[in-house]
């Protein structure tokens, strides 16, 4: 029997996908921010989390209770 390991980033890949799922964007980066402090280059991740979002979409999500 074999047993593939993923690498470090293919697995966070995923979680933040289901993460993306279940929570803002605005909170999935917090949560990111705070457990990788100084490994994560953070502008590449803000492209990521927020390509499709604009000022308006962020702050309308951010005005709706549970969301």
């Amino acid at each position: 029997m074999t047993l593939i390991v993923e690498n470090e980033s293919a697995a966070t890949a995923e979680a933040v996908e289901v993460l993306m799922e279940r929570l803002p964007a605005s909170k999935v980066a917090r949560l990111l921010s705070s457990w990788q402090m100084g490994r994560a280059d953070y502008l590449k991740l803000r492209e990521e989390l927020f390509a499709d979002e604009t000022v308006e979409s962020l702050y309308d999500a951010a005005s709706q209770p549970g969301r």
